[in-house]
């Protein structure tokens, strides 16, 4: 078989640190060749002229909810996956907390073969851990599986592991990379308790953060942090929040060598407490976006690389289920189409430069989960590559909104930048709006 061979010249190629002009010469699924200027050697080489737009590696999101199987009705895995590609996020790592949830080897499974027939990027998932599933843990192989999710706040079902002797033997066991979800269950409770006495189900939205409370975080990522270091676990903090937990973090060592790593998410850089008035429930997420100083905090612990990757927690639901009284709309919303204009806008606005979007967003996912052959632009590694237009501004509007919900907590927003080119696995799968080649998705595999 001929392999398909494409010639990207003239690109801005943003990568390990550094911004060079140069072409990019890909054959196959794979980059071949990387040099400041290459010429085709066949007539039947694809030439492509980036035209001094940017090529940055294929976004890695790390934490997605897909909600399929189960809960389709908000969304699946072919639908979001689009918006996905459509938002330069080549890869992902989905999250066990569907319907049935992927608790058990059988289940998880399932949802791999679900992905192979309808994902238009590169796919993984994370297996969940319960107070009663240890046994199936343990089966789960570290090289083929992205990582185990513990719920150590809230969650749906049983998901929420709340036994301590369960979680010191769960930490003690798994040689897997263990990524929580940390809010205290009982200080939740308890400050819900004292609004709902007040106000009913119907609780003023602004009050989510004071419920959803800043020592919720603390208390339960605190706990965590304290278990992995006298398990020797390595562990991964979901969606800081907080300003108080960025301390629970250090830049000492490099990221390939540290046991215990942060993400922020999109959300809680954009958003603060002053946006509930005119957002609602559209921004209601767990944990909560919190205040102006919590953000602000957040943004220095992520430059300075206490924070070591940006993700989505993308997690949509209908908007007849967001457009409810507190407590009875769900926490959660759409955000892998927009995540990466998000963070070029504020690259735009002078908050961070290009390199360390590529940095949090494509080098550091793949370093923290051991993502084989992505997240770089190198030769020899798969041609995952995202051409962005830094000067094409568009506003997001209902029509260009490629979630299966329908809806965006961007809406009405304006970006400078634009994702035009999206290549997965060697193949153009979107531009312009428009899907191409969108059969060509891999699973992860990792170098554990």
């Amino acid at each position: 078989m001929t392999l398909k061979t494409t010639l990207i010249k003239n690109a801005n190629i943003v990568n390990e640190g550094k911004i060079f002009m140069g072409d990019i010469l890909i054959e196959g699924e794979y980059i071949k060749e990387i040099s400041a200027s290459i010429s085709a050697k066949t007539a039947d080489v694809h030439i492509f002229d980036a035209e001094g737009k940017y090529l940055l590696p294929g976004v890695i999101d790390d934490q997605v909810h897909f909600r399929e199987p189960g809960l389709t009705h908000k969304a699946n895995i072919e639908t979001e996956s689009k918006a996905a590609i459509a938002g330069g996020i080549t890869s992902f790592i989905e999250m066990p907390n569907t319907n049935p949830q992927t608790t058990t080897i059988k289940k998880l499974e399932e949802k791999f073969e679900i992905a192979a027939q309808t994902s238009s990027a590169n796919y993984s998932f994370m297996f969940g851990g319960t107070n009663d599933n240890l046994d199936e843990i343990l089966k789960v192989d570290a090289k083929k599986v992205a990582a185990l999710k513990l719920f150590l706040g809230s969650s749906t079902g049983n998901m929420l592991v709340d036994n301590p002797e369960v979680l010191e033997n769960i930490f003690s066991k798994t040689n897997l990379l263990i990524a929580v979800h940390c809010e205290d269950e009982s200080t939740i409770k308890a400050n819900f308790e004292t609004y709902f006495e007040k106000y009913g189900d119907a609780i003023p939205i602004k009050y989510h953060p004071e419920i959803r409370s800043e020592e919720a975080c603390y208390l339960s990522s605190s706990k965590a942090i304290e278990l992995a270091k006298k398990t020797g676990a390595r562990l991964h903090v979901f969606h800081l929040s907080t300003g108080k937990e960025t301390a629970l973090f250090d830049n000492k060592i490099p990221l390939k060598d540290k046991k215990i790593t942060a993400e922020v998410c999109i959300h809680h850089l954009w958003f603060t407490d002053k946006d509930y008035d005119e957002k609602g429930t559209l921004i209601k997420w767990n944990p909560a976006v919190k205040s102006k100083k919590d953000k602000d905090q957040l943004w220095a612990a992520l430059l300075d690389d206490r924070i070591d990757v940006i993700a989505t927690d993308h997690a949509p639901h209908t908007i007849e289920e967001k457009d409810n009284v507190y407590t009875k709309a769900p926490s959660g919303g759409p955000l892998v189409q927009h995540a990466l204009p998000a963070m070029l806008e504020m690259h735009h606005k002078n908050k961070i430069s290009i390199e360390k979007i590529v940095e949090k967003m494509c080098h550091n996912p793949a370093i923290l989960f051991q993502v084989e052959k992505r997240g770089f632009i190198r030769e020899g590694y798969f041609a995952d590559l995202v051409l962005v237009d830094l000067h094409h501004p568009w506003t997001v509007k209902k029509e260009n909104i490629l979630y299966k919900c329908g809806w965006s907590p961007f809406e009405g927003t304006t970006f400078k930048s634009r994702v035009t080119h999206t290549f997965v696995n060697g193949s153009l799968a979107y531009k312009n709006f428009k899907f191409h080649d969108v059969n060509a998705a891999k699973r992860l595999t990792f170098n554990r």
